[in-house]
């Protein structure tokens, strides 16, 4: 079995007594990397068999692993966790720190676990007391999805244990291998030929026939977008066109706008309010076919909330990206990246108020963000907001990394009114 191990991230082994996970747990992870449950008890007591601490012992524990967790650090529970009180502890503990979750479960017969019982050196279990475990075991199988595992790994036999391979991959968001140069773009809501006047202006050469988009830089540059490819503008489709063949020759990448996952989940039947230019992509999207449709649903599924580049020195996310939750995954950091964070008031339109980050943000990458449109690129502390409202009539914009520099274009007409205005 191929076992992927995001490589920031929670991984909880499940198992009776002498099932062992000690033993794979020293195999395939760092001595670092490990927190077992009799270690804590032999730092606490000298004694890793005094079950008198056991409560102090996850209490130290769980303290390890979340102080491991805030630094990003990848982090195995080695203990029999097959309780799911036990388990939900650790769960929090993961989501408090937004950081991906993997089960390990040690699913063996019966009498494997109770054949190692008996030769254990350092101590035997009563049978009853490993019979209990694998009953509760056994009852969650079903549920570690339902209980909020990201990854479940069922290991049946001891050849499964074996044989079972861990690989370790970097989270999706991460791509600070690559380096650039890059062209990042704003919000484009469907204005087309604003965004192919960008490309030819930045020397992208686009050739486009029937069947095929290709799209080529010189120099080797690439474009990030920002999100928000759809809603409000008139080309909604030759823009997804044009954006997912960039994406699949890897001459662009692209981030998950609101505005984006609003269509998402309404192509996937999703109740949501058919509004604030949703309409506007309905309609123009009824004339393509079902193909087409599935293809853009599949695009839009698979962009990140946010992605890494340059060693982290650059990051990308449409609504923007606090320091603490860079590189991490949850909810509340895809959340984060589509909407950013309102303050719970509204303002003379009706529209909720939204908190102003950047002033707060002290981090050494550079944040490239859109969502909120304004008149022009607005800087504050090592962010830069590139949305200037192309589909409201004012431009579409830019920035050039590294060379920090701004390429526009102005829009050929408003194609919708702000819901407030933009300064």
């Amino acid at each position: 079995m191929i076992i992927k191990i995001p490589d920031f991230s929670l991984v909880v082994l499940i198992g009776a007594s002498s099932s062992g996970k000690s033993t794979f747990a020293k195999k395939n992870f760092k001595a670092s990397e490990v927190i077992s449950s009799d270690y804590c008890r032999y730092l606490l007591s000298d004694d890793e068999n005094n079950q008198s601490v056991s409560k102090q012992a996850f209490e130290l524990m769980h303290s390890i692993a979340f102080k491991r967790l805030q630094l990003k650090k990848l982090t195995v529970i080695d203990a029999t966790n097959v309780l799911e009180n036990a388990r939900y502890d650790l769960l929090e503990i993961a989501r408090k720190n937004h950081a991906l979750t993997v089960a390990i479960v040690f699913n063996l017969p019966e009498n494997v676990n109770y054949k190692r019982n008996k030769i254990r050196e350092d101590r035997k279990i009563d049978e009853n007391i490993i019979k209990y475990q694998i009953n509760q075991m056994q009852y969650s199988l079903m549920n570690l999805k339902k209980e909020g595992f990201n990854y479940v790994y069922i290991l049946n036999t001891l050849e499964d244990v074996n044989k079972a391979k861990v690989y370790f991959n970097e989270l999706y968001c991460d791509k600070s291998n690559i380096t650039g140069p890059f062209d990042i773009i704003g919000d484009i809501h469907g204005c087309y030929d604003e965004l192919f006047m960008l490309l030819e202006k930045l020397n992208y050469q686009v050739t486009i026939n029937e069947h095929n988009i290709k799209v080529k830089h010189p120099e080797g540059r690439k474009v990030i977008f920002l999100g928000d490819l759809v809603d409000r503008g008139p080309k909604v489709v030759e823009v997804l066109k044009l954006v997912m063949s960039m994406c699949d020759s890897r001459i662009a990448y692209c981030v998950k706008g609101n505005h984006d996952n609003k269509l998402y989940r309404k192509l996937i039947g999703r109740n949501v309010q058919v509004k604030n230019g949703l309409e506007d992509s309905l309609y123009q999207l009824e004339k393509e076919d079902d193909d087409f449709i599935n293809k853009v649903k599949d695009f839009i599924r698979h962009l990140e909330s946010h992605l890494i580049f340059d060693d982290y020195n650059l990051v990308v996310a449409h609504a923007g990206m606090r320091e603490d939750l860079i590189g991490r995954s949850s909810k509340r950091v895809r959340d984060f990246a589509l909407y950013g964070e309102t303050t719970g008031e509204t303002d003379e339109f009706g529209l909720p108020i939204r908190y102003l980050w950047a002033k707060d943000y002290k981090g050494k990458s550079l944040v490239i963000y859109g969502h909120t449109p304004n008149l022009e690129v607005y800087k504050m502390n090592n962010t830069i907001n590139i949305d200037t409202g192309c589909v409201f009539g004012n431009k579409l914009t830019c920035y050039k990394y590294p060379e920090d520099e701004f390429v526009e274009v102005n829009a050929l007409k408003q194609y919708s009114t702000p819901s407030r205005p933009i300064k």
